[in-house]
């Protein structure tokens, strides 16, 4: 095996044993199928809908196998077998178009028929792999940062259709990129175009997740959400999904069951119509990272609803369920919303005792934080906010996280700090005051609400009449899977520089490429709290 698609890929080159994330060879050799063949299964649609041809169903299964192969999402070598049966069915039906249409002669990627068993079909991935990319390094770079890019773009245009909302053109470039990355011969132009243009079309894919999520569940308003915990059988969701949440929410109404949320379900707290839930009680835990301390002996139910699970321990492994896209052998997988095994669970278990706990403050979206805008203006106008820091991202394992840590409590008492997604459990829990009547920490919310921290900083440069270049704000953003990398895409698209990223720079950036980024960019890596700050205040 070989995969460099995470933060932590080991020895910081990549994972050539076994994945750091847990993911065994069998895994990721599947994966790697699936990724050949949603390849050509875009480069088909992609022929099929310059001829007016547009199937749904096809640019779901491209969705979903996409997704399948972030980091931390599916581990089950069954499931992604099946997966694989499925995108040859979907190959199949757009084939019929393409042939209907005229294709000429295919790529290897869409010429790509899967054998019929397990042993054959990892005999296949022997040849689609990374190994299998063109030598050149800045292309083989481009590549995978397009790849990643369209993971990343696909797992949000995914959280956005389930709740019923999609859009054409990110099926689309979705179709395009993937038809792109079937051609060996595209070349580096294209192909760092196409990164661009990645990211200005997962802008418009944020921005129909949040009208998802607000039109659904009202916008976010600040909230200050328990971590005590009460007494009674519980349930604890993990993951992003809140349609998932909804769910289990209304299932176990009347049950005696508390809800709890973890990790990046902590802003759904934030939403009018889950928040109306009295039994939503709580948030458990901190990051993704550290569940299986947490979750060790815990007598609770645990659902997984989207990417950042871990293998779970023996101690806990009975009474994990996961659904959606999300899947580890061994592990109960619940579909279409039925949540009665994971109730079943929750009510045998003895639940929690009362324990007492602090507050976590989320629900500052970009509704709440602009209707304050006139205070916030005021009070960077007379000098009582004197800069703003938009410290957060993907939180992980590897040492060196302790930077954003560090960075969060250095900053100056007249700065305030923007945060959002699972970074934010560095330091969400400790106390920075308030600045001009304003929390000096405002919890954005998910890496789901990325727009969300992109429309304040638009609001602000329209309120100075400036760029966002040009606003006293630094962004130090933490990344670790592919969602990151589509967020990082977007914020380039948009022209932002002098954005510092760490612990450390992607090891699927060339020195070719990571050159043309800093000098088009003005892209750092991060240094120590110390310096940076000198930096950014200077």
């Amino acid at each position: 095996m070989f995969c460099y698609q995470c933060e932590q890929a080991m020895r910081g080159t990549g994972c050539d044993s076994i994945g750091v994330c847990g993911k065994q060879p069998d895994v990721a050799a599947l994966q790697d199928v699936i990724v050949h063949q949603t390849i050509g299964i875009g480069y088909l649609a992609h022929r099929a809908g310059e001829k007016g041809h547009d199937d749904p169903a096809v640019n779901r299964h491209l969705l979903r196998a996409l997704f399948t192969t972030v980091t931390n999402v599916n581990f089950d070598a069954d499931r992604l077998l099946e997966w694989i049966q499925q995108g040859a069915a979907m190959r199949s039906r757009i084939l019929t178009a393409c042939i209907d249409l005229g294709t000429g002669s295919l790529p290897a990627p869409a010429a790509f028929v899967p054998e019929s068993s397990a042993a054959g079909v990892l005999r296949q991935a022997a040849s689609v792999g990374i190994d299998a990319e063109p030598v050149d390094a800045d292309l083989r770079s481009l590549r995978q940062l397009l790849l990643y890019g369209v993971k990343g773009l696909a797992a949000y245009a995914e959280h956005a259709a389930v709740l019923g909302k999609e859009d054409a053109q990110i099926y689309t470039f979705i179709r395009e990129a993937l038809a792109a990355l079937a051609n060996p011969a595209t070349a580096l132009k294209p192909l760092l175009d196409l990164c661009m243009h990645c990211g200005e079309v997962n802008l418009r894919c944020m921005a129909l997740l949040d009208e998802a999520h607000t039109s659904r569940y009202g916008h976010p308003v600040p909230t200050q959400v328990s971590t005590a915990l009460r007494k009674g059988p519980a349930i604890i969701v993990s993951g992003h999904d809140l349609r998932d949440l909804e769910a289990l929410l209304k299932q176990t109404e009347g049950t005696g069951i508390n809800i709890y949320t973890h990790g990046e379900m902590l802003p759904a707290h934030g939403y009018p119509q889950l928040h109306k839930y009295p039994h939503l009680a709580g948030h458990f835990g901190t990051a993704w990272q550290n569940q299986m301390d947490e979750f060790d002996n815990v007598p609770a139910a645990i659902l997984f609803t989207t990417n950042c699970i871990q293998q779970p321990r023996q101690s806990y492994q009975d009474r994990v369920f996961t659904t959606g896209l999300v899947a580890w052998p061994g592990v109960t997988h619940v579909a279409n919303h039925d949540f009665a095994p994971v109730i079943a669970a929750a009510l045998a278990l003895k639940g929690f005792t009362a324990t007492d706990g602090g507050t976590l403050l989320t629900g500052c979206g970009h509704n709440a934080v602009l209707g304050l805008a006139d205070k916030v203006v005021a009070a960077v106008k007379s000098g009582a906010i004197r800069r703003f820091f938009l410290i957060g991202g993907c939180d992980g394992a590897k040492p060196g996280r302790n930077y954003y840590t560090e960075l969060a409590q250095q900053v100056p008492q007249d700065c305030m700090i923007l945060t959002l997604a699972c970074g934010k459990f560095r330091f969400n829990g400790l106390e920075f005051g308030t600045i001009g009547g304003l929390p000096r920490l405002l919890d954005i919310g998910q890496c789901n609400d990325a727009h969300s921290a992109i429309e304040i900083a638009k609001a602000l440069a329209g309120a100075f009449n400036c760029s966002v270049n040009d606003l006293p704000l630094s962004l130090v953003i933490s990344w670790y899977e592919q969602k990151a990398v589509v967020i990082l895409l977007s914020l380039l698209a948009l022209g932002i520089k002098g954005i510092r990223l760490g612990p450390t720079l992607p090891a699927f950036l060339s020195p070719g490429v990571t050159k043309v980024l800093v000098e088009q960019f003005d892209l750092k890596p991060i240094t120590s709290p110390e310096q940076d700050l000198a930096a950014m205040l200077k």
